[in-house]
């Protein structure tokens, strides 16, 4: 047999062989082809990951854009958009900025910037949690919300501090370079404070054990977390987390820290009463470090959140507003859903301004809209095919709908 009608790359003979191709000097099977195709895509894959990483890497989007970004879908809360853009931009600012200086070690003059967490503060349904997520849309990183109150210090019935990096490492999809440059959302921060101020031989495991197991990833280390989140095991793998460049943002709505602020402001001198006027229908405007101390909140953490934001609470003109201006607002989303089956939705300004006063009234926040609006329009999409092509919702029939709350 003639030994060149075999294949030139593997070796092997026409006869073991289903295709050979032929070329001048050279044949190839069509198993070697299948090889080399898969060698070319998968390095021309990484050419393209390695390409977006770059790309992202380098682009910055401006404080004002990322607030216009943020008008689209929050209403209201101007100062805070403006001051969280500002913050955002100037972290992964500060990240780029020690990326080049670490590729240009020869330089003497490298001066690191230090992160700054975030602690939002406001009460209910005031946009906590949808600020930190549209943030983390327009930038296009790995986001996560972990609740601290499931938190416990490490040992005890609960999650370790670890989980939440385990969280944002799967939300990644376990790229450790892209987790590393995310942001992460702690909600209800306000609710592992200290039990009380007196000093006492038993743990608060869910209190000031949690605030100290966050002090080490929030400062900016090296953690060992579980990929599959979960207790550590000693036989368990571990990927290594370096946190100095993830975001945290925290937020809670300090339930009683109004009685703290009007005591520090109302103080007594030799028996007399002194009253400093303040803005009682916002007194979070006036909270300071240590009206977070006496709430609960050890100094260590306080000090990791060098920028603290202030929501506004709602009042019935934003709650309205909420209703038909984001462009993912509730209303939009229920005539969405009605268009899919050709139904026309139309509700009234009046029918509109009920559902934002009821909302108000039992002081609900935006949630509260949502939970109105399911009220109202459950019986319709019930029977959604016995409606017309027009469905027409007046004041008459929310109040109708809402009577159990008047």
């Amino acid at each position: 047999m003639d030994d060149s009608l075999k294949c030139t790359f593997c070796g092997k003979k026409k006869e073991d062989i289903d295709i050979l191709i032929s070329g001048i000097k050279a044949q190839i099977c069509d198993s070697c082809i299948e090889k080399s195709y898969s060698i070319i895509h998968h390095n021309k894959n990484n050419e393209i990951k390695q390409i977006k990483e770059t790309k992202n890497e380098l682009d910055l989007i401006n404080p004002k854009n990322i607030k216009q970004y943020l008008d689209k879908y929050i209403i209201g809360q101007d100062i805070t958009k403006k001051i969280i853009s500002v913050s955002v931009y100037n972290h992964y600012k500060r990240i780029k900025n020690n990326l080049f200086f670490n590729k240009n070690n020869n330089n003497s003059n490298n001066i690191e910037i230090e992160k700054s967490n975030i602690l939002l503060i406001g009460d209910t349904g005031t946009g906590k949690t949808l600020l930190a997520k549209s943030i983390s849309k327009i930038l296009n990183v790995p986001f996560t919300i972990a609740d601290a109150t499931s938190l416990t210090e490490a040992g005890y019935v609960g999650e370790d501090v670890e989980s939440i990096l385990s969280r944002l490492l799967q939300s990644s999809n376990y790229n450790i370079n892209s987790t590393e440059k995310g942001i992460i959302f702690i909600d209800e921060i306000d609710k592992i404070s200290k039990k009380n101020n007196n000093p006492s031989i038993t743990r608060d495991v869910s209190g000031e054990g949690v605030q100290q197991a966050l002090l080490k990833i929030l400062e900016g280390t090296t953690v060992h977390v579980p990929p599959q989140g979960g207790r550590k095991h000693p036989d368990q793998k571990m990927i290594p987390i370096n946190t100095e460049n993830i975001l945290f943002i925290a937020g809670g709505t300090f339930d009683g820290i109004n009685k703290i602020i009007e005591e520090r402001n109302n103080s007594y001198h030799i028996g007399f009463k002194i009253e400093k006027k303040i803005n009682k229908n916002n007194f979070l405007k006036n909270v300071m470090p240590s009206d977070l101390k006496k709430f609960g909140l050890i100094p260590e953490l306080i000090g990791r959140f060098p920028i603290i934001i202030r929501l506004d609470p709602l009042d019935k003109n934003l709650l309205k507003k909420i209703l038909i201006n984001p462009k993912n607002s509730l209303i939009k989303q229920y005539e969405k859903l009605f268009n899919l089956d050709k139904i026309n939705l139309n509700i009234t300004d009046e029918a509109l301004d009920i559902i934002a006063e009821k909302t108000f009234q039992l002081e609900l926040g935006a949630r509260g809209l949502r939970m109105f609006c399911e009220k109202i329009f459950l019986d319709y999409m019930f029977s959604i095919k016995k409606l017309n092509s027009q469905l027409n919702i007046d004041k008459k029939i929310v109040i109708k709908k809402l009577s159990s709350f008047f």
